[in-house]
């Protein structure tokens, strides 16, 4: 970021971390007086703090002293039900460990208005941190507000400027499941992808056009699904009249269940005849048939992950965005030969 753009807006613990040579978890527990941070990192913070003029709200000393000892998650009620309960698990079990409860605030559908909702009902309750797990790509000044007051940690949702951001590369999940198929010897992928309103969804997409394009192939036009198994198989049945179509990437498992299904309702064999790979690798993954091939999602990791980042645990990861990893099962194959 130039000096120029640092100097037109509010500067961030990131802008203060890049200063003084250390993490933003270091910035943070040297802010709120950690004993874990020796005399010279703390000063080197606080000069860093003077010369940016950064301006430490106390929302990271309000978690640690716990004004109602209770953590916000928002979620989509319409999201993939396993990739929900899970990261809801995941945030419910590493609270309770740490004596959190969890309020949970819900929104219908992706708009801001009830994303502003959600947030100031949990502000309102007097939560020590928010998990957003909502994957809005417009972001209002009253949720940058609120998200800046109360420490906060996006899992793969909505980016604020005060957010820490956890989960995978979805850009490099797109390009991984894409290579895949292309390294198998498929000269040309189909893709069908989640709702463009989603950011995941959209870097899927964009990993996918980006590996295309890098092997000199024009990407066909993709078609879009809503995550449900059932838009899967409305665009599987379109797919399977292709005759041409032999590798298909889909943006999530559940999508590609229902793919599967229509392509061999149209007699089109996987993978002998098309190969398939996906996004999230939930449990079902390995028992469908043939058994998935897919880029692996910890959602109940994540839940777990994201509590760690917002108490500012000494053992969570420093690298908040995790590789994307492919477990390679059955339901990819190198085409037929013609």
């Amino acid at each position: 970021m130039t000096e120029a753009n640092t100097r037109n807006r509010q500067p961030s613990m990131a802008d203060v971390a890049r200063t003084a040579g250390v993490s933003a978890q270091t910035v943070s527990r040297a802010l709120r007086d950690s004993p874990n941070v020796n005399p010279e990192t703390r000063r080197r913070v606080l000069a860093a703090v003077d010369e940016l003029g950064y301006r430490f709200n106390n929302a990271a000393k309000m978690l640690s002293s716990g004004r109602s000892h209770s953590i916000g998650l928002v979620l989509l009620q319409s999201g993939g039900y396993y990739s929900r309960s899970a990261v809801t698990a995941g945030v419910e079990a590493a609270a309770g460990r740490a004596g959190y409860s969890v309020s949970i605030a819900t929104i219908a559908d992706l708009d801001t208005a009830q994303m502003e909702r959600s947030l100031s009902k949990l502000a309102d309750q007097g939560v020590d941190g928010i998990v957003i797990a909502v994957p809005l790509i417009s972001v209002t000044r009253k949720m940058e507000d609120i998200t800046s007051d109360i420490p906060t940690v996006t899992v793969d949702g909505s980016r604020t400027a005060g957010a820490r951001v956890l989960g995978i590369d979805q850009r490099e999940a797109g390009r991984v499941a894409t290579q895949h198929l292309l390294d198998l010897g498929h000269r040309q992928v189909w893709h069908v992808a989640g709702p463009d309103e989603w950011i995941e969804a959209r870097q899927r997409r964009q990993g996918w056009q980006e590996c295309l394009a890098a092997a000199g192939i024009e990407a066909p036009p993709p078609l879009e699904g809503d995550w449900s198994p059932r838009s899967g198989y409305r665009q599987g049945q379109i797919l399977a009249m292709i005759p041409d179509v032999t590798a298909v990437f889909a943006a999530s498992d559940e999508m590609a269940f229902g793919l599967i299904k229509a392509l061999r309702e149209k007699g089109r064999a996987v993978p002998g005849d098309v190969s398939i790979v996906s996004v999230d690798d939930i449990e079902l993954a390995a028992y469908c048939h043939p058994p998935l091939t897919t880029v692996r999602q910890d959602f109940y990791r994540s839940g777990e992950a994201a509590v760690a980042l917002l108490l500012d645990d000494e053992s969570a990861a420093q690298t908040e965005v995790a590789a994307a990893t492919l477990s390679v099962r059955s339901s990819t194959a190198a085409p037929r030969t013609r």
